[in-house]
């Protein structure tokens, strides 16, 4: 009878203990795995929200893996991403709590793509809000998404340059690649004068 009960409640632990770690949401596996990899790595982590839907997502992933530029990225950080705010019908596409992680780094009200640089402990160095001089993390600044425009870029170099070992050849060589997501300018339309309309 004791040994009954003794296997019993030993299997009623390991079930508990299953049931803990499969109750872990999908986000944190994720974010786990990319600590642990920049850890080994030596490295830092860029996590990426985006969605299905963004054509500034599409934007930034193509940018982030143009060979150009990708050996660079990838021998500094491990990218992780997350899928956010899918429409209704796309819904099953998302990270099982990546928005509660999103809200907790002050990215909810920001806009697509939304990316966070991270120690391989979890500590958020850098966002892609654009803050006051000054202004700590904590503060909600204008979201850069994915740069494009020359200050954007500005931006986004300057924070690779202060978390990775990327070199100034380097860090040029990126801007000019994302500087060609700069949207482009509009045309002008010239104006037509009433005195040569119809006339030949």
């Amino acid at each position: 009878m004791k040994k009954s009960l003794l296997i019993l409640f030993v299997v009623l632990i390991a079930k508990a203990g299953f049931a803990q770690t499969a109750a872990l949401p999908a986000s944190e596996t994720v974010l786990k795995d990319a600590y642990a990899r920049a850890a080994k790595e030596n490295k830092k982590v860029m996590l990426i929200f985006h969605a299905s839907w963004c054509g500034w997502c599409k934007k930034m992933e193509a940018s982030l893996n143009d060979p150009a530029i990708k050996p660079m990225v990838d021998a500094n950080y491990v990218i992780a991403t997350f899928d956010v705010m899918e429409q209704p019908a796309k819904k099953n596409l998302e990270n099982p709590g990546s928005l509660e992680v999103m809200t907790k780094l002050k990215g909810e009200k920001s806009g697509l793509p939304f990316w966070v640089i991270l120690d391989a402990k979890g500590k958020v160095l850098a966002d892609s809000q654009i803050r006051p001089a000054g202004a700590s993390l904590d503060t909600y600044g204008e979201n850069v998404g994915c740069p494009g425009a020359p200050d954007e870029v500005t931006f986004f170099t300057k924070i690779l340059k202060s978390t990775s070992k990327l070199t100034d050849a380097q860090l040029a060589v990126i801007a000019k690649r994302f500087a060609q997501n700069a949207p482009a300018p509009a045309k002008a339309v010239e104006p037509t004068s009433p005195a040569t309309v119809g006339s030949k």
